[in-house]
């Protein structure tokens, strides 16, 4: 296993990735223990879609911050 798979993916990753789970899941014809490990891909996959938002929207938010401190 290289370092690579150990890695939190990108958000593009991340998105791209949990949208073929969804296609999976949708498209139905897996067993129930596929769907359950497909779930459970697609849920640690959202939140790290989540955790890459809200890192982007704290950097707006700082960044915003300063502008109106450097105008003060």
């Amino acid at each position: 296993m290289s370092d690579a798979t150990t890695e939190q993916p990108s958000y593009e990753e991340a998105r791209e990735e949990l949208i073929e789970v969804v296609r999976t899941l949708e498209a139905g014809g897996t067993t129930l223990e596929e769907s359950l490990a497909l779930w459970e891909r697609g849920e640690a996959l959202a939140k790290v879609c989540q955790q890459w938002l809200d890192g982007a929207r704290k950097r707006l938010d700082d960044a915003m911050g300063a502008d109106a401190d450097a105008d003060d």
